[in-house]
């Protein structure tokens, strides 16, 4: 007796197991190109944006008149260096470079120094009030400049720190330090305590624990304290030219100001002007930027 097999066909909504599915989207994690067209011309875009305004100031400050900003077209026709030549020799700008070096270097050294002891201590030892403390550091940033003007002058001319660098370094310090203390605090706060302990098992003293194990694991943080700090002295106006008396020792923010006056306005000079100052700062950025993101963002996981 025999027997006959019979096959039932397959299924005609069933997928080969092999391959695939057809007829489904991209794979997750997986962008389509149509996506990534959009997203790499968002940014195209977006850069030329930030880019436009840096590169009109360059443009203008090959103008050799001081009215060709009034009419940009003309400048390609007459572009000149001679803007950038009037602006080295026969200005003050090697001396507003120096007064700016000392004032924006000094305040990044002193202010981060003392927000990062300040951060480290509340982050990390429980006195009384400590919770308090960083509220009042919080505090100082509400008042206008307009207010802290007259008692700051009467307490820098008691001291005979007017038209002195340092007392314009400790002005800058008290804007920058409350808010790097509070910024390094968040980000001493996701280094491990446990670091801590195995310096002082080692026999470091608190100090050499933090010095020696805690800020090289915190230079992230740092490097943007410092490039916070670095800009704030760097681009400030109403102070330094309320504190600084002599021509000589203008920073950058208040020596541009000297290109205008009541009848006249020196516009091609000071674009020249702007375009030297924008690299110190630029260079500054370089030296940080690897940090900058990482610092920004870890700072965030701890409050």
């Amino acid at each position: 007796m025999s027997t006959t097999t019979v096959k039932t066909p397959a299924p005609a909504d069933e997928a080969p197991t092999g391959g695939a599915p057809a007829g489904k989207g991209p794979r997750r994690g997986e962008r389509s190109r149509a996506g990534a067209l959009t997203s790499h011309g968002i940014l195209i875009v977006a850069s030329l944006i930030a880019l436009f305004p840096i590169a009109w100031l360059i443009y203008l400050s090959l103008g050799p008149d001081k009215d060709d900003y009034l009419h940009p077209g003309g400048i390609l026709g007459k572009m000149t260096f001679d803007n950038y030549t009037f602006v080295l020799r026969h200005t003050p700008f090697f001396d507003w470079l120096w007064s700016t070096l000392v004032v924006s270097l000094g305040t990044t050294v002193i202010g981060v120094m003392v927000a990062a002891t300040t951060g480290y201590a509340v982050s990390r030892m429980r006195f009384p009030g400590y919770k308090k403390f960083m509220w009042v550091l919080l505090v100082t940033q509400m008042f206008p400049v307009a207010v802290l003007m007259v008692p700051m002058y009467e307490i820098l001319s008691e001291l005979q720190l007017i038209d002195n660098y340092f007392g314009l370094i400790l002005v800058y310090c008290s804007t920058a330090v409350p808010y790097c203390a509070w910024l390094l605090k968040g980000y001493f706060d996701t280094i491990p305590f446990e670091i801590d302990e195995a310096g002082r098992v080692d026999g470091l003293s608190p100090f050499g624990t933090f010095f020696r194990l805690i800020l090289p694991l915190a230079k992230p943080g740092l490097a943007v304290a410092a490039f916070y700090s670095f800009i704030t002295a760097f681009g400030e106006v109403a102070f330094a030219s309320t504190f600084m008396l002599s021509d000589t020792k203008y920073t950058f923010a208040v020596g541009l100001q000297s290109f205008v006056s009541e009848h006249d306005a020196q516009r091609n000079l000071m674009a020249a002007t702007a375009v030297l100052v924008a690299i110190p700062v630029s260079a500054f950025f370089y030296l940080v930027q690897k940090n900058l993101v990482t610092g920004l963002t870890a700072g965030g996981t701890k409050g």
